[in-house]
C-alpha cells in the first residue's frame, strides 16, 4: 500500500494537499461563522478567469488566478463594505459574472484541453516541486498571520458590529482575510480543482460544528477532518485512477454524514 510514496510525484501531491488542508480548514473556519461560505466558491470562479488568462497567454495559470482572485475578493469587500450591498447579491452577481467571462475567454481561444479540465476537478500529476515550495511558503506565513490576529479574527466572525464598536479595524482585517482565502483557493486548484475546493475549506468546519465544541476546539476538529479527507481522497485518486478533487469532496462528505448522524439533535 505504501508504494505509492515511491513515486515523487505522489509525494509532492501529500505535502501539498496536506499543507491546502490545514489551510483551507484554518481559513474556512473564520468563513463559515462569518456566513460567508459562499465567498469560496466565488472567488474559485473568479480564479478560473485567471486560469484562462494564463493558459490562453502563455503564462503561469497558478499565478495569473491568485492575482485574479485576490483582485476580486477585494472587490468584493469593497462593495460590501463600502456601498452596503447586501453579501450574498454581490457573491451572486461575482460568482456568475467569472464563471461567464472565463467560459468566453476559453472559447474564443480555442483552450478546452485536458490542461483545463485538470484545473477544473484537480489533477495530481501537475502538482511540482514549485508548487509545493509555492504553497509550504504561502502556509506558513498565512498561518503566522492568522495566529498573530486570531482573538481580533475571532471577535469579528461572531459579532462584526460589536467588533467595530470595540475600536478593531475590522475592514483592515475583512480585506486581510479574504486575501488570505483567495490565496489558497487560486493556490489549491491543482489538488483539489477549481470546481471543488469551496468543498474543501467549508465541509470540514460544518462537520466540526455538529460535535458543538469551543472554537479552537472545532477548528481542530475541522482540520482533523480536512486531512483525513485529503489522505484518504489522494489514496482513491491514485489506486483507483479518479480525479484527486472529486475523492476529496467524497471523503470530506462522508465525513459530513457520519457527523451528522453521530449528532442527530
Amino acid at each position: 500500500m505504501l508504494e505509492i510514496f515511491q513515486y515523487q510525484f505522489m509525494v509532492n501531491a501529500f505535502i501539498a494537499g496536506m499543507v491546502i488542508a490545514v489551510l483551507a480548514s484554518v481559513s474556512g473556519s473564520f468563513i463559515v461563522l462569518r456566513r460567508y461560505s459562499m465567498m469560496t466558491e466565488t472567488l474559485a470562479h473568479s480564479a478560473l478567469v485567471g486560469v484562462a488568462v494564463g493558459i490562453i497567454s502563455g503564462t503561469s495559470p497558478v499565478w495569473m488566478a491568485v492575482a485574479v482572485a485576490v483582485f476580486s475578493a477585494w472587490t468584493i469587500e469593497y462593495l460590501r463594505s463600502y456601498f452596503h450591498l447586501y453579501s450574498d447579491a454581490v457573491l451572486a452577481i461575482f460568482l456568475s459574472g467569472s464563471l461567464a467571462l472565463a467560459v468566453i475567454i476559453v472559447s474564443l481561444a480555442g483552450a478546452f484541453n485536458s490542461s483545463l479540465f485538470s484545473y477544473l476537478f484537480g489533477s495530481i500529476l501537475s502538482v511540482g516541486m514549485e508548487d509545493v515550495i509555492a504553497i509550504s511558503v504561502f502556509g506558513v506565513a498565512a498561518l503566522v498571520i492568522l495566529g498573530l490576529f486570531y482573538k481580533e479574527l475571532f471577535f469579528i466572525a461572531f459579532d462584526e458590529e460589536v467588533a467595530r464598536a470595540s475600536g478593531i479595524k475590522v475592514d483592515w482585517l475583512n480585506f486581510l482575510l479574504v486575501s488570505i482565502v483567495a490565496v489558497v483557493i487560486a493556490l489549491s486548484i491543482r489538488i483539489v480543482g477549481t470546481l471543488l475546493i469551496g468543498a474543501l475549506m467549508v465541509i470540514p468546519t460544518i462537520s466540526a460544528l455538529r460535535y458543538r465544541q469551543g472554537f479552537g476546539r472545532t477548528m481542530a476538529l475541522a482540520l482533523v477532518f480536512a486531512l483525513l479527507s485529503v489522505v484518504g481522497g489522494m489514496f482513491f485518486s491514485y489506486y483507483f485512477s479518479l480525479p484527486s478533487g472529486a475523492t476529496i469532496v467524497i471523503c470530506v462528505l462522508i465525513i459530513f454524514i457520519i457527523s451528522l448522524a453521530a449528532n442527530r439533535r
